[in-house]
């Protein structure tokens, strides 16, 4: 174990060894916000730094659209891009992102969560969605996804993510449905009206957000007593901004993101180079620390500060009712289930 770390070790060091020149930079594609912030501080300064490439960030909502139409026109100027899963699947099935050459990158595709998923992604941290509320307005803040639907029991507005996704798998859940049968109910007709029917019971009491920084804000102005939320904006606002927010961790929905290449782009070796260093355990251990999101790299659990294992979403007794996203259903009927809920919005 200790002659195979040292080997890879040192295959890192080869791959960062080159030399930049004067103009050497990548553009770095991401969410945004207080994820894409600490990925600046535990990654890319820290590559900058040991390879002298500079860094050009880049922000975008997650939507392929961007991305397809580089590579279709033969422009492409974002390097390496922060994917979720269904964006990944997608993508790498149109050919619109590069296949990963794990030997290339120097890596162990064994070591990593969700290595299987797809061969066009090298799985980065997991994140998830979940309910959070303040404690100080919400002492007994609510303890199942059953609860965000019980507004007698909890009074007032919650926030949710306009959209099918997230909302669809909830109100299934709090009407009864197994954890396992939920895509295969969500898969009907009949299950589809079921979810619009226990949704129907909340939607006046819905405020709808579309972006990871407005949760945290609805729960600290009092706009709403709870509201779905990404866990690493949650705890960012817990650590860095003194709010008593607190997880309700039942039927969590955590899914990978990806790094992924854009087909054809011209600074692949320096792309392979960066995703080598940002998918090292300690770089994945660096980002844990600041976003108590989960590493994707098996071997950075033993670099994360046990005070932070507790808050990942892969804790035990936080993944004991969670419901891993399904990224392949919401591929082929992301659409037309989008669609009918925007409909049900304007209702």
């Amino acid at each position: 174990m200790i002659a195979s770390t040292l080997a890879l070790t040192g295959l890192v060091a080869v791959l960062l060894a080159k030399p930049a020149f004067a103009g050497d930079q990548l553009t770095i594609t991401s969410g945004g916000g207080s994820y894409q912030q600490a990925q600046r501080k535990a990654v890319f300064e820290p590559f900058s730094k040991s390879t002298g490439i500079k860094i050009i960030n880049d922000e975008y909502n997650y939507d392929s659209a961007k991305i397809r139409a580089m590579v279709q026109s033969k422009t492409v100027s974002w390097d390496v891009v922060n994917a979720n899963p269904m964006t990944t699947i997608m993508l790498c099935n149109e050919g619109i992102i590069e296949t990963i050459d794990w030997t290339k990158l120097g890596l162990d595709r064994a070591k990593f969560l969700d290595n299987d998923k797809n061969d066009c992604g090298v799985p980065n941290q997991l994140s998830t969605t979940v309910i959070a509320y303040d404690k100080d307005k919400l002492p007994n803040g609510p303890k199942t996804i059953a609860d965000l639907f019980d507004v007698q029991k909890f009074p007032g507005k919650r926030g949710l993510f306009k959209g099918a996704w997230s909302n669809f798998e909830w109100a299934l859940i709090a009407d009864g449905v197994a954890m396992k049968d939920v895509y295969k109910v969500l898969n009907t007709p009949k299950g589809v009206d079921r979810a619009f029917k226990k949704l129907d019971t909340i939607k006046k009491d819905v405020v709808w957000w579309t972006t990871g920084a407005q949760p945290p804000q609805l729960l600290a102005d009092g706009q709403v007593v709870m509201t779905s939320a990404y866990n690493g904006r949650i705890y960012d606002a817990i650590k860095n901004s003194g709010k008593h927010f607190e997880i309700m961790w039942d039927a969590q929905l955590p899914a990978i993101s990806f790094w992924v290449i854009p087909k054809g782009d011209p600074r692949l070796d320096d792309a392979y180079k960066f995703i080598t260093f940002a998918s090292s355990p300690q770089a994945h251990a660096d980002l844990a620390h600041i976003t108590a999101y989960a590493p994707g790299n098996k071997d950075a659990m033993a670099l994360v500060d046990p005070a932070i294992l507790p808050l990942l979403p892969t804790a035990p007794d936080n993944l004991r009712n969670a419901l891993p996203n399904n990224s392949i259903f919401w591929m082929e009927k992301g659409d037309e289930l989008g669609q009918r809920f925007t409909a049900w919005l304007l209702k």
